[in-house]
Protein backbone atom coordinates (compact mmCIF):
# COMPACT_ATOMS: atom_id res chain seq x y z
CA UNK A 1 0.00 0.00 0.00
CA UNK A 2 1.09 3.58 -0.98
CA UNK A 3 0.78 6.30 0.96
CA UNK A 4 -1.96 8.64 0.15
CA UNK A 5 -1.84 12.31 -0.07
CA UNK A 6 -4.63 14.85 0.42
CA UNK A 7 -5.02 18.24 1.30
CA UNK A 8 -1.16 18.76 1.25
CA UNK A 9 -1.18 15.95 4.01
CA UNK A 10 0.61 12.56 3.44
CA UNK A 11 -1.34 9.88 4.90
CA UNK A 12 0.01 6.44 5.97
CA UNK A 13 -0.50 3.02 4.76
CA UNK A 14 -0.72 -0.22 6.81
CA UNK A 15 3.13 -0.97 5.88
CA UNK A 16 4.33 2.06 7.38
CA UNK A 17 2.73 1.34 10.30
CA UNK A 18 3.56 -1.86 10.99
CA UNK A 19 6.80 -0.76 10.76
CA UNK A 20 6.55 1.87 13.46
CA UNK A 21 4.65 -0.64 15.35
CA UNK A 22 7.07 -3.50 15.36
CA UNK A 23 9.94 -1.11 16.45
CA UNK A 24 8.16 0.49 19.13
CA UNK A 25 6.81 -2.71 20.37
CA UNK A 26 10.51 -3.82 20.98
CA UNK A 27 10.84 -0.86 23.06
CA UNK A 28 7.80 -1.65 25.41
CA UNK A 29 8.72 -4.94 25.88
CA UNK A 30 12.32 -3.45 26.95
CA UNK A 31 10.37 -0.37 29.47
CA UNK A 32 7.58 -3.01 30.81
CA UNK A 33 10.40 -5.66 31.81
CA UNK A 34 12.46 -2.40 32.98
CA UNK A 35 9.17 -1.51 35.46
CA UNK A 36 8.33 -5.11 36.40
CA UNK A 37 11.74 -5.61 37.55
CA UNK A 38 11.94 -2.11 39.76
CA UNK A 39 8.49 -2.96 42.15
CA UNK A 40 9.91 -6.86 42.23
CA UNK A 41 11.59 -6.18 45.34
CA UNK A 42 8.68 -4.23 46.80
CA UNK A 43 6.36 -7.16 46.00
CA UNK A 44 7.72 -9.69 48.75
CA UNK A 45 6.40 -12.51 46.14
CA UNK A 46 2.76 -11.16 46.08
CA UNK A 47 2.56 -10.02 42.53
CA UNK A 48 2.18 -13.11 40.62
CA UNK A 49 1.78 -13.72 36.82
CA UNK A 50 -2.24 -13.01 35.83
CA UNK A 51 -2.06 -10.76 39.29
CA UNK A 52 -4.70 -7.59 38.47
CA UNK A 53 -2.47 -5.58 40.01
CA UNK A 54 0.47 -6.36 38.03
CA UNK A 55 -1.69 -6.24 35.16
CA UNK A 56 -3.04 -3.04 35.35
CA UNK A 57 0.16 -1.81 36.30
CA UNK A 58 1.79 -3.03 33.17
CA UNK A 59 -1.32 -1.35 31.60
CA UNK A 60 -0.65 2.08 32.96
CA UNK A 61 3.25 1.66 31.84
CA UNK A 62 2.14 0.57 28.15
CA UNK A 63 -0.20 3.81 28.29
CA UNK A 64 2.21 6.10 29.59
CA UNK A 65 4.67 5.53 26.97
CA UNK A 66 2.10 5.97 23.96
CA UNK A 67 0.77 9.04 25.71
CA UNK A 68 3.64 10.11 26.95
CA UNK A 69 4.91 10.75 22.72
CA UNK A 70 1.32 10.82 21.61
CA UNK A 71 1.15 14.11 23.62
CA UNK A 72 4.61 15.68 23.51
CA UNK A 73 4.85 16.13 19.20
CA UNK A 74 2.81 12.98 18.16
CA UNK A 75 5.95 10.62 17.37
CA UNK A 76 7.05 7.56 19.68
CA UNK A 77 10.44 6.43 18.66
CA UNK A 78 9.08 4.08 16.06
CA UNK A 79 7.56 6.57 14.60
CA UNK A 80 10.07 8.92 14.01
CA UNK A 81 12.20 6.14 12.38
CA UNK A 82 9.13 5.64 9.87
CA UNK A 83 8.91 9.29 9.97
CA UNK A 84 5.30 9.26 10.90
CA UNK A 85 3.06 10.99 13.14
CA UNK A 86 -0.24 11.07 14.95
CA UNK A 87 -2.70 13.98 14.92
CA UNK A 88 -6.38 15.04 15.58
CA UNK A 89 -7.73 15.59 12.34
CA UNK A 90 -7.07 19.41 12.46
CA UNK A 91 -3.30 18.70 12.71
CA UNK A 92 -2.84 19.48 16.91
CA UNK A 93 -1.04 17.56 18.76
CA UNK A 94 -3.20 15.04 20.85
CA UNK A 95 -4.29 15.64 24.72
CA UNK A 96 -4.03 12.77 27.32
CA UNK A 97 -7.91 12.34 27.14
CA UNK A 98 -7.76 12.27 23.57
CA UNK A 99 -4.69 9.48 23.81
CA UNK A 100 -6.19 7.88 26.33
CA UNK A 101 -9.19 6.79 23.71
CA UNK A 102 -6.70 6.19 20.90
CA UNK A 103 -4.81 3.90 22.92
CA UNK A 104 -8.28 2.18 24.53
CA UNK A 105 -9.64 1.71 21.06
CA UNK A 106 -6.13 0.97 19.37
CA UNK A 107 -6.52 -2.13 21.96
CA UNK A 108 -10.26 -2.99 21.66
CA UNK A 109 -10.16 -3.14 17.68
CA UNK A 110 -6.26 -4.17 17.06
CA UNK A 111 -6.19 -6.78 14.03
CA UNK A 112 -9.29 -5.20 12.84
CA UNK A 113 -8.81 -2.16 13.56
CA UNK A 114 -5.56 -1.85 11.63
CA UNK A 115 -7.02 -3.74 8.38
CA UNK A 116 -9.12 -0.93 7.95
CA UNK A 117 -6.81 1.05 6.39
CA UNK A 118 -6.81 -0.80 3.63
CA UNK A 119 -10.47 0.77 2.73
CA UNK A 120 -10.21 4.02 4.61
CA UNK A 121 -9.62 6.98 1.46
CA UNK A 122 -7.02 8.71 4.44
CA UNK A 123 -5.53 5.20 5.47
CA UNK A 124 -6.68 5.49 9.08
CA UNK A 125 -7.61 2.39 11.08
CA UNK A 126 -10.66 1.87 12.89
CA UNK A 127 -9.42 3.56 16.06
CA UNK A 128 -8.22 6.27 14.50
CA UNK A 129 -11.73 6.65 12.93
CA UNK A 130 -13.07 6.59 15.74
CA UNK A 131 -10.76 8.69 18.08
CA UNK A 132 -10.46 11.58 15.15
CA UNK A 133 -7.26 10.81 14.81
CA UNK A 134 -4.74 10.46 12.03
CA UNK A 135 -1.49 9.28 10.70
CA UNK A 136 0.76 11.55 7.92
CA UNK A 137 4.06 11.45 7.16
CA UNK A 138 6.46 14.29 8.02
CA UNK A 139 9.31 15.64 5.76
CA UNK A 140 12.44 16.40 6.55
CA UNK A 141 13.27 19.05 8.59
CA UNK A 142 9.89 18.65 10.12
CA UNK A 143 9.53 20.43 13.66
CA UNK A 144 6.39 19.13 15.86
CA UNK A 145 4.22 21.63 16.90
CA UNK A 146 4.68 23.09 21.01
CA UNK A 147 2.21 21.21 23.30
Amino acid sequence: MQDVKSNNRHYVGILRRIGAFAYDFILLLAVLVLATALIMPFSRGAIQPGNMLLQLYLFMVSFGFYGWFWTHGGQTLGMRAWKIRVELENGENLSWSQALLRFLLALLTFGIGMLWCLWDRKDRALYDVLARTQVVRVDKGYVPPVT
